[in-house]
């Protein structure tokens, strides 16, 4: 790959965004990569979890290659409607990296340091947990650049914090830091530095990877489906799900390692 880095250990995926020379910004190969790796991770059966982060670049990710912004805006069809045809295809195909993050079975958790501007923050929307450095900073930066974030912030952000900080983001395209973000919400928790933040966020990777991989993929489903549907769907989805999956090895392994004091061994 030439925009990602990708390693597996005892059970965890270390993807790592790999572009240090532009920031990490975002460019059409890396957006196919996207797809592809985690396309690749949801069918592994080596993988549990998934740690997504900056690496070596000054920023998480700098948002979308402006290279790629113009070749979507430059698009030279001579009929309107189909110039518009093709443009509405094209941010469609932008959105499936973060759909495919968000459908990854797995569940994705996000090391954010640095800048995580526009594109980045649709990523990391896109994953299950956020984690960051007390220097980062969050800026829907779609604003300052004459445009309405369209690959999936404005949709997947108000799922996380208030609706008028959203809205505050979204107009003035201002910088929340770490703590703040924290403290509303786009992350579960902020760090001193980058190290700190690397060691705990593998950590809770190591306890997610230690549990049952069934019940694991089935939390994630769950809760994604609850997400977008009311308590009384969701209770009865839950219903046909656990009759279909309650009754799984995982379950037995449990109980038996619980009965012996052991941890348990489940299958992939």
């Amino acid at each position: 790959m030439q925009t990602l880095k990708l390693s597996i250990e005892d059970h965890i995926a270390h993807v790592i965004i790999n572009r240090p020379e532009k920031a990490n910004a975002l460019n059409q190969t890396a957006w196919d990569e996207i797809t592809e790796v985690f396309e690749y991770l949801d069918e592994n059966p080596e993988v549990r979890v998934v740690v997504l982060e900056g690496g070596e670049s000054k920023h998480f990710c700098a948002g979308i290659d402006l290279s790629l912004l113009m070749s979507v805006s430059q698009t030279y069809i001579a009929c309107d409607a189909r110039r518009r045809e093709r443009v509405r295809k094209d941010v469609l195909r932008l959105q499936a990296p973060i759909n495919a993050i968000e459908n990854c079975s797995k569940p994705v958790l996000a090391a954010i340091h640095g800048g995580c501007i526009g594109g980045g923050i649709d990523l990391v929307c896109g994953c299950d947990m956020r984690y960051c450095t007390d220097d980062a900073y969050f800026t829907i930066k779609e604003i300052d650049m004459g445009m309405v974030a369209d690959l999936g912030t404005l949709q997947r952000l108000p799922k996380l914090i208030g609706d008028g900080l959203v809205r505050e983001m979204a107009y003035t395209g201002r910088n929340v830091e770490g703590k703040e973000a924290e403290k509303i919400g786009i992350v579960n928790r902020s760090f001193a530095d980058k190290a700190t933040m690397m060691q705990e966020v593998m950590k809770i990777a190591a306890t997610i990877a230690s549990k049952s991989p069934l019940s694991i993929r089935g939390t994630k489903h769950i809760l994604l489906h609850t997400r977008d549907h009311s308590v009384a769907d969701g209770l009865n989805y839950m219903a046909t799900w656990n009759a279909a999956m309650l009754l799984s090895n995982d379950l037995q392994e449990a109980f038996a390692a619980k009965m012996q004091k052991r941890d348990a061994n489940f299958e992939n």
